[in-house]
């Protein structure tokens, strides 16, 4: 019998660690969950795992026994954790003191400003007084725990500053606070970097948010002057390179509306703005990732069509809609082309489960195509556009 592969372990059992389980059979790599319930996105789909919670440190090293590289599929194992994993052995990928970048905003601003990176103006406060002298209007976050519009407050008036402060004390974090970018969109560069230092970077998207949301991306971004692309791409690898990244690292971004890029989050692991990748380029994010934290050759970023567009798939308030599965007749049948992305999650509304590609030369095309669909399984749509 040949020997096994090594066993790959990945903390967390949401839609991204799902996504990882298609590329890693592809490269005959076993995978390892430690999902936070059963049934959840990735555990339906990826056998060998354990239900526990990753905040327990026995928890983590009974799942990566026998594993030697760990990675993950969020941000919010304690830093803590991830050294003692590190002492006991495992690789960790991305490493704990690259990863605290993504977990902790304050840590991570400071780190960019040592770098010379362009970001929001921001500072850590303390009480409404330091949010007013930082001045209104501005943005405050909790410094950990936020994700998809959670722990963000867009505040105008010391009335405004009450909840986020509320909230910070209760949940035992800080507040930053930015300034309000008068930015003319929203992009991202997604590079992966390898231990042994090998990198690559995808075309830079734009993306569109709504209530938090991240809700479609166009690859590559529409009208981005070449040179500002090259800028955006060059501060993602950087970066990564500073900070020692290994997988994949998003940096998004604010487009000015002088034309330049202002840095205004990261995260160490494949992420929404990727998601197009999965058709629309020859190596997805989720494999060059498993590439990457495996110390294997990268695979090509290169976009397989002129435009990929991804529409996120959102639950609805429309329970009458039934399953999930029942959109698919309609929108395969309207386009044969189109690529749908289901993570195995029960709608709720503005729960994102699942998300559509369409690719072409087309781009006003593309996002018809891709919005439909979209709108069709969330639900926006009715049988009268059939």
């Amino acid at each position: 019998m040949p020997e096994p592969a090594p066993i790959l372990a990945v903390i967390g059992g949401g839609q991204l660690a799902r996504m990882m389980a298609q590329p890693a059979i592809a490269l005959g790599l076993p995978l390892r969950l430690l999902a936070e319930a059963e049934g959840g996105s990735a555990a339906q789909v990826i056998p060998d795992h354990v239900v526990g919670d990753y905040r327990d440190l026995e928890t983590l090293r009974k799942v990566t026994a026998g594993c030697p590289v760990v990675t993950f599929d969020h941000e919010h194992v304690p830093t803590e954790h991830l050294h003692s994993l590190a002492r006991d052995g495992v690789a960790v990928r991305p490493g704990p003191e690259a990863l605290v970048h993504a977990q902790d905003k304050a840590v991570m601003r400071a780190r960019l400003a040592e770098l010379d990176v362009p970001c929001p103006r921001n500072a850590v406060v303390a009480s409404v007084g330091d949010v007013e002298t930082f001045g209104f209007p501005c943005v405050l976050k909790t410094t950990r725990g936020g994700y998809d519009g959670k722990g963000v407050w867009f505040v105008r008036t010391t009335e405004d500053c009450a909840v986020p402060f509320r909230v910070a004390e209760q949940n035992g974090v800080d507040l930053l606070a930015e300034e309000l970018v008068d930015f003319r969109r929203e992009l991202s560069a997604l590079v992966v970097r390898s231990p042994s230092g090998q990198a690559a970077a995808y075309p830079v998207v734009s993306s569109t948010q709504r209530d938090g949301i991240c809700r479609e991306v166009v690859a590559p971004a529409p009208d981005l002057d070449p040179a500002l692309a090259g800028r955006a791409q060059e501060i993602a690898l950087r970066i990564a390179g500073a900070l020692d990244v290994t997988g994949i690292l998003a940096v998004e971004l604010f487009e000015t509306r002088d034309a330049r890029v202002l840095v205004n989050e990261l995260a160490m692991r494949p992420h929404n703005t990727g998601h197009w990748t999965q058709d629309g380029a020859v190596t997805s994010q989720f494999e060059n990732h498993l590439r990457a934290v495996m110390d294997l050759p990268l695979g090509s970023p290169a976009p397989r069509a002129r435009w990929t567009v991804m529409v996120n798939i959102l639950g609805g308030d429309r329970p009458e809609i039934g399953r999930l599965y029942d959109g698919y007749p309609h929108a395969l049948a309207r386009d044969p082309d189109l690529r749908v992305h289901l993570y195995g999650k029960e709608p709720r509304p503005g729960r994102k489960v699942g998300h559509v590609n369409a690719y072409g030369d087309d781009l006003d095309d593309c996002l018809e195509r891709a919005r439909h669909a979209a709108a069709w399984f969330s639900g926006e749509l009715g049988n009268e556009s059939e």
